[in-house]
Parts: structure tokens; C-alpha cells; sequence
């Protein structure tokens, strides 16, 4: 893989290189870092879907205990041990997205490009480096790269492998499921034959996939779906219009517009044509995908991102090829994978989040739970960012069940008749009723060695500000072991209380 490379210069490489060190850089993505210590949490014995409660259907908590294993019998800490991961994922992807192509049917400048193009989408994910939709990009690179050569009738080296990957990957989210969708919908249209197994391997991976749920994660079915539909689907919802507003959203559909009408026009000129038309389809999946989830959050959107990128530096490098121009095709093609890292840098958060990391609100959190670094913590705030990757960094074991408060933000998303504040415990959907009950147990039956609390609930002011340490002290058993807990400190939004010595 490297040879090819090596012969035209590394000048491609150069723009996704500049964003190694913002990918493995502090601080971690809040979501990544809290997936992979549930990961770990579950390793270590407790129950996912059980004593563990999240949304997220469960492969990502399955891949994640490889890095979580790694941790437990090597000297790398769970972080890097995530990223060692993530780097030898990106090397096959970038590894079957070599394999996969026909490089002599390639023009000099798109041979460039793409030689480079899987390292882009490794790095340039910048703060979202992790994420469920980064991983499911990488391995669609190859996979689209497969199609292009399946709907020219070819059989292309390793098309097997980069069946298996991207179908994990695209099962990762339900929502992912119309990238492969539409792709073999086209390549069917265009070969017109039922005997390719690529189609079929992806399918089956689907389906024994969901065959598992019942019967490996029962629990998730019974309690977390219901949950998830009842009240996480529409903590923080937005209309499809409000997601395709938001800046990142905008922006991203703004590039991709244009480029399907160019598609469109060339969609005649086959076999060139194959690969832009794939990266269409699949930029329009990740569009529907992105306002389907009703969130707008940057990595929703990153697919739609990486894949309209791609596709607008395909159908320039082809364009290319195919004038009279003499060019150096490795350093044009490094020039239009500049254009892809300066697209990721004016429409994404990094190098910034990096950049302010040392005087940032994780690092702060840092330093407030130095005293208590590597021991259990109970972190009562409705958002995953700070709380991880703080924790991560310090080794720190949350006793939450969530990964935050959402189901008190959704259980009190309007005030209580009569001005209370806080409903009985007889009043409690089972969502809420469960949550107090496991962290007044937890707290009981095994202290935590400190306990933090965010100064921001989430929560309307209902007649007043609504309390984490107050809604759970009405139990008696928690008041009691509370008593003999203390401020031990106070950074920004967030106070420490550790037991008194």
C-alpha cells in the first residue's frame, strides 16, 4: 500500500497529516470516551442494559471492549488504547480501499487523490474522532469504492472483506442503513443481477444482528427501546427545518446541491462515472440520516461532510484527468485534499477544542477530581461534556447508571402541578423510578469517593431551581449517608463533595 505512495510522493498525505495531531490530542470526544468506559464498566461486571443504561443499540459497547480489554491486561490506559484501535481500524479501511481498486483504469490525478483519501477521512473527523458515524464513513470509503468497479461488471480483490466491514459499520445505527440502500439499488440497476453476494453478506449481518438482540440483550428490547422512544427521541429534538438551518448542516448541504447536479450531468459518462454517482447516493443517506435524528449535532453531520467532500474532489480530479493540462498529479491532488482539510477546519471544531484544552472546562473538571483520581464517582449532570472525558483521563469510575441525567431532564421537562418540585416515588414513571431507586442503592450499599454535582440541572425553574442532592436526599438512607459527606472543592459550574475524613 505504501509503495504507491512512496513512488509519487507524499504530497497528498500532507493535508490529512496535519490533523493527526488534532485526532489524538485531548480531549477525547465526550461520547467516545463515555461509550468506551461503559465498555469497560461492563467488562468489570456490570450489566449492560442492567446496571448500565443507555440508548445506543449495543455493538458500539461490543466493539468497545476490545480497547477496554487492551486496558485491563496491558500498561496503556484506556484512552490510548482506544486510539491504537481506531488507527489500526483506519489502516484497513485505507488497507482494503488500496486492495480494492483498479489503479491502471484510473487517471494520474484521481489515482493521487485516492491513494489519499482514506487517510483524510481517518484524521479529518478532528473532535469527532470515534464517533459511531466516523467509523461507518471509513469503512464506506472502500465499500464505494467496491461498487464503483461491482456496477462496471468487475469483481474487484477483497470484496468480500469490505462487505463484512461495512456491514458491521452500517450497522452500527439504524439510521445508516440507507447508505447501502441506495448504493446496491443503483449497482443493481446497472448490472441487472441477483448473484452478487456482496448485497447478501451485508443483508446477513443485518439480520443476524437484530436475531441477537432477544436473545443476548433481552433487556435492551423490554427497557431501553421503550425508553429511548418514549423520552429520549425528544430531549433536545429539533424539526427537520431547524436541522437543516444549523450552520454545519447548511453549509454541508449548501456543497452537496451542486454537486449533484454535476453528477447528474456526467451520469452517462460511465465507467468514470460510477464512483461520483455512489458517493451521490451515499452523501444523500447520510443528509436523510442527519435530519432523521432531529439533533443537528457535528457528528450527525459528519457523513454527509466527508462524503460530499469526497465527492466534489472525485468529480474535480476526473475533470482534471480528462483535460490537456500538464499537471504534477501528486501535488494537484495534494491541492485538492487541502481543500477537503480546509472545508474540515472552517466547518468543524478542530483544532480548537484542542487549542483550549489546557484552560478548557474538561481540564478544569480535571484538577477539581484530581484528589479522588482512580477511585468511583457519582456525577450527577445533565450533560455527558465535561463529566467525560474527565473521568477517563483520571481513571475514575462513574456509579450513575446513564452517562448523565436525561431521564430526569425528560421526566421534568414541564413543572409539577401545585408548584412541587419533585414527584413521589409512587408517582414515578418507571424510567424515573428506576434511575432513583439505583443511585440511592449504589450510594447506600457502596459509597462513592466522591460525589460531583453540576450547579446546571437542565431542568425549568419550576418555583424555584430543582436540586440533584436534594431530589435523592428524600430518601432517609441516602440523607443519612450524605450527612457525612462534604464541599471539598468548587470548579465553574461544578462542586466535589468527598466524606469527611
Amino acid at each position: 500500500m505504501l509503495q504507491p505512495l512512496l513512488r509519487g510522493g507524499l504530497w497528498p498525505l500532507l493535508p490529512a497529516l496535519i490533523f493527526l495531531p488534532m485526532a489524538l490530542f485531548p480531549p477525547l470526544n465526550q461520547d467516545v470516551a463515555g461509550v468506551l468506559q461503559f465498555s469497560q464498566r461492563w467488562l468489570a461486571g456490570e450489566h449492560l442494559y442492567v446496571d448500565l443504561i443507555d440508548v445506543n443499540p449495543p455493538l458500539i459497547f461490543v466493539l468497545n471492549l476490545l480497547p477496554a480489554a487492551v486496558a485491563a491486561v496491558t500498561p496503556l490506559d484506556a484512552v490510548v488504547a482506544l486510539q491504537v484501535c481506531l488507527l489500526a481500524y483506519g489502516g484497513l479501511c485505507w488497507w482494503l480501499a488500496h486492495r480494492a481498486r483498479d489503479r491502471a483504469a484510473e487517471g494520474s490525478v484521481e489515482r493521487a487523490l485516492l491513494d489519499a483519501l482514506p487517510a483524510l477521512f481517518l484524521f479529518a473527523a478532528g473532535y469527532d474522532f470515534g464517533q459511531r458515524e466516523h467509523l461507518m464513513a471509513m469503512a464506506a470509503l472502500p465499500y464505494a469504492l467496491v461498487a464503483a468497479r461491482r456496477a462496471r461488471g468487475e469483481v474487484p480483490r477483497g470484496r468480500l472483506a469490505v462487505a463484512l466491514l461495512a456491514g458491521v459499520a452500517f450497522a452500527l445505527k439504524p439510521h445508516f442503513i440507507g447508505v447501502p440502500a441506495l448504493v446496491e439499488l443503483y449497482v443493481l440497476t446497472q448490472r441487472r443481477r441477483l448473484d452478487d453476494p456482496v448485497p447478501w453478506l451485508i443483508g446477513g449481518i443485518f439480520a443476524v444482528y437484530l436475531a441477537s438482540l432477544p436473545l443476548l440483550f433481552p433487556a435492551y428490547l423490554q427497557t431501553v427501546l421503550p425508553l429511548a422512544w418514549n423520552l429520549y427521541r425528544e430531549l433536545g429534538g429539533a424539526t427537520a427545518w431547524q436541522v437543516l438551518t444549523t450552520q454545519r448542516m447548511g453549509t454541508a448541504t449548501a456543497l452537496l446541491l451542486p454537486l449533484l447536479w454535476v453528477t447528474w450531468r456526467r451520469r452517462a459518462a460511465a465507467p468514470s462515472a460510477h464512483l461520483p454517482m455512489i458517493l451521490a447516493l451515499m452523501a444523500i443517506a447520510a443528509l436523510v440520516a442527519a435530519v432523521a435524528q432531529h439533533k443537528g449535532w457535528s457528528y450527525h453531520i459528519l457523513p454527509l461532510q466527508m462524503f460530499a467532500s469526497a465527492l466534489g474532489l472525485a468529480l474535480a480530479a476526473q475533470w482534471l484527468d480528462r483535460s490537456a493540462i500538464l499537471l504534477n498529479a501528486p501535488r494537484t491532488a495534494s491541492a485538492l485534499a487541502g481543500l477537503f482539510a480546509l472545508y474540515a477546519l472552517a466547518n468543524g471544531e478542530a483544532p480548537w477544542r484542542e487549542l483550549a484544552y489546557p484552560h478548557g472546562e474538561v481540564a478544569s473538571l480535571e484538577t477539581l477530581l484530581q484528589r479522588v483520581s482512580g477511585q468511583r464517582v457519582l456525577a450527577l449532570s445533565p450533560d455527558v461534556y465535561p463529566i467525560y472525558p474527565a473521568l477517563n483521563y483520571l481513571d475514575e469510575a462513574s456509579t450513575l447508571p446513564a452517562m448523565s441525567t436525561w431521564v430526569l431532564q425528560a421526566s421534568y421537562a414541564t413543572c409539577l402541578p401545585g408548584g412541587r418540585h419533585y414527584r413521589d416515588v409512587a408517582e414515578m414513571q418507571p424510567a424515573e423510578r428506576s434511575l432513583y431507586r439505583e443511585v440511592i442503592e449504589d450510594f447506600v450499599q457502596a459509597p462513592p469517593a466522591a460525589v460531583l454535582v453540576d450547579s446546571v440541572t437542565g431542568i425549568p425553574w419550576c418555583n424555584g431551581p430543582f436540586d440533584f442532592v436534594d431530589y435523592f436526599r428524600r430518601d432517609p438512607r441516602f440523607a443519612q449517608v450524605w450527612s457525612r459527606f462534604h464541599m471539598a472543592g468548587e470548579g465553574g459550574r461544578f462542586r466535589l463533595y468527598t466524606p469527611h475524613s
